[in-house]
């Protein structure tokens, strides 16, 4: 049978990963199982932040099932309008999003603009309640990158590093594969792997990091948006490193910028100058 995922330099191969599971006659994609979980794991660490912050859990249940709706739709319309050249030929997948197809920003941007209107029509500081918000999503970010593990997409470039992973050829969409990734295909017990970075795996890692952060600051924090605005660097500063790393960027139409990568960037910039700013203020 041979391993369908290894990690050669670690001595970890995987074997029988498929992609969903089946009962009776209906599959469900793993991807949308973990994005499940995803959220409900999300939902739970806005709970668990509200009471530690005084504030009514109640509310984030309401604000939890306002904002996953508006963020899958989020996800799944900026992923389409920045891949328009394959679905303006094929309409009927517009709506099919169980193979994949969901991009985080589009649902953050989504849900920042739920979140905002929530907060006026309950009389709410829109601040505080992303202080909040923001530790869900980053555990929702964490547990949805590994969807993609699954999918055998979002994968970086040729790497020979230690976390260098090797995936079936036969199980990825070739319109990753790049031609470096070609060149370098490893062949092992009869099977052709190409050898990538695991981007789903350095994201995951790097948000844990940023919530560890987020979570031990709380007590610190010094005014609402604060936390937000530490999640919208860490996060972004991420992004820019491992998004230029892939191989499936949505590009700017037509110039071949990556458009995470550049939004990553403004947004990580103005987070440090917002915080800078603050920092500054507070020391007059």
């Amino acid at each position: 049978m041979g391993a369908d995922i290894r990690f050669p330099h670690m001595g970890i191969e995987i074997e029988n990963l498929g992609k969903s599971i089946s009962i009776g006659d209906f599959s469900i994609a793993y991807y949308g199982i973990i994005i499940s979980l995803g959220m409900l794991c999300g939902y739970l660490m806005a709970v668990f932040q509200a009471k530690r912050t005084g504030q009514d859990k109640e509310m984030y249940l309401d604000l939890a099932l306002w904002d996953i709706v508006f963020a899958v739709i989020g996800a799944r319309l900026y992923y389409v309008i920045f891949s328009w050249d394959y679905y303006s030929q094929n309409p009927g997948e517009i709506l099919n999003i169980r193979g994949g197809g969901l991009a985080i920003y589009g649902g953050v941007i989504a849900g920042v603009i739920t979140t905002f209107v929530f907060s006026k029509i309950r009389q709410v500081p829109f601040l505080r309640l992303a202080d909040t918000a923001c530790t869900g999503l980053l555990v929702g970010q964490i547990m949805g990158r590994w969807g993609n593990f699954f999918n055998r997409e979002a994968f970086g470039g040729y790497t020979d590093s230690l976390f260098a992973m090797q995936i079936r050829m036969s199980d990825v969409n070739t319109s990753y594969i790049t031609d470096e990734l070609y060149n370098n295909v490893v062949s092992y017990n009869g099977i052709d792997y190409i050898q990538v970075h695991p981007t789903f795996l350095y994201e995951s890692v790097w948000n844990i990091c940023v919530l560890a952060v987020i979570l031990v600051f709380t007590k610190h924090r010094k005014y609402d948006g604060q936390l937000f605005l530490i999640y919208l660097l860490g996060y972004s500063a991420g992004r820019v490193w491992i998004e230029g790393l892939r191989t499936d960027q949505l590009v700017l139409f037509g110039t071949g910028i990556a458009v995470s990568q550049l939004l990553s960037g403004i947004l990580a910039v103005i987070a440090a100058t917002v915080l800078i700013y603050k920092f500054i203020k507070s020391r007059k």
